[in-house]
């Protein structure tokens, strides 16, 4: 019996790290995602998501102006190449599944 508690004490002190120190990272991270996932799903069913959106609006034309800017430059680099970046983006795929 106190193995197994020591061994839920452990899987508890393990979920509250930081992903990065468990040894899991990149795009193949499940975990995250299935974390990221389950908080944003908590967070939509609590009802706060108007809220959220009221307090991230921007406070004035200027800086309304400026975010739309930026997403302007945003979606422009997102298009193309990135010249700064040596290394080429891969081709697009085909909506088809398997690259041919």
């Amino acid at each position: 019996m106190a193995t197994k508690r020591k061994a839920n004490r452990s899987q508890a002190q393990h979920a509250n790290e930081p992903i990065s120190n468990r040894g899991e990272h990149g795009e193949g991270n499940y975990r995250a995602s299935r974390e990221y996932n389950e908080a944003t799903r908590r967070f939509v069913k609590s009802g706060r998501v108007e809220d959220a959106a009221q307090q991230a609006a921007p406070e004035s034309k200027d800086e309304a102006a400026e975010l739309e800017a930026a997403e302007r430059t945003g979606r422009e680099r997102a298009r193309g190449e990135d010249p700064v970046d040596p290394v080429p983006a891969a081709p697009a795929r085909r909506s088809g599944g398997r690259a041919r």
